[in-house]
């Protein structure tokens, strides 16, 4: 299984931000593709879910309302966008996946900086 991510960068505080998750090598849609940050200095921590199979979502308290996770239709891609961006927001971000939702998924990428700066 590769997961790989895209899309982090240098926001301004108030802005959005979309991130990609392309996965690829299982061989049906039984599987989750978790979201996870961790900021300097801090644990990893997770933020939301997408079940694969049935688009069903999760995520932390600490992120609903801002964080939105969508699988692209017909594609082995999920999105997380992010809304309203706060500095404490900064963090390196990864996709994970898994055959069900979990902290500690299998299969990780390889992260993306995600700042946010004025």
């Amino acid at each position: 299984v590769k997961v790989v991510e895209s899309g982090g960068g240098l926001v301004q505080p108030g802005g959005s931000l979309r991130l990609s998750c392309s996965v690829s090598g299982f061989t049906s849609d039984d599987y989750a593709i978790g979201w996870f940050r961790q900021a300097p200095g801090k644990a990893r921590e997770g933020v939301g879910c997408i079940f694969i199979s049935d688009n069903q979502t999760f995520y932390d308290d600490s992120v609903k309302g801002r964080f939105t996770i969508s699988r692209d239709n017909g594609k082995n891609t999920v999105s997380l966008e992010i809304s309203n961006l706060r500095t404490e927001d900064t963090a390196v971000y990864y996709c994970a996946a898994d055959r069900g939702c979990s902290l500690t998924p299998a299969w990780w990428g390889q992260g993306t900086q995600v700042t946010v700066s004025s």
